[in-house]
């Protein structure tokens, strides 16, 4: 899922393919689902996100920024879970509801 915005480092676009969007994907482990994703923020966004996340039982692995010289400042969050598909999703659900992507 992109960004709303087109991230940029040294003033140059970052494409969706070179990790500038949110990823997240889900596998099928005998009656639940494991997830790992990917998602990139800005900083308002990181703390809204972490607790959607969490209050969902999602794990976070990773919190990190890369880049030297991107704008807007990105962070990127990396999550990992096990539990039921449905209950999976609807985390995921909570935790987009706060980061703005484009919108077909």
């Amino acid at each position: 899922m992109p960004r709303a915005e087109t991230p940029k480092d040294h003033l140059m676009s970052g494409p969706e393919a070179m990790g500038s969007a949110i990823a997240i994907s889900f596998q099928p482990t005998g009656g639940r689902a494991a997830i790992a994703g990917d998602f990139v923020l800005t900083a308002d966004e990181v703390n809204p996100l972490l607790t959607a996340l969490r209050r969902h039982g999602i794990a976070v692995t990773a919190v990190h920024n890369p880049m030297l010289d991107d704008a807007p400042r990105l962070f990127f969050v990396h999550v990992w879970a096990n539990d039921d598909a449905g209950t999976l999703a609807r985390g995921l659900r909570a935790a987009l509801d706060r980061v703005r992507t484009a919108r077909s």
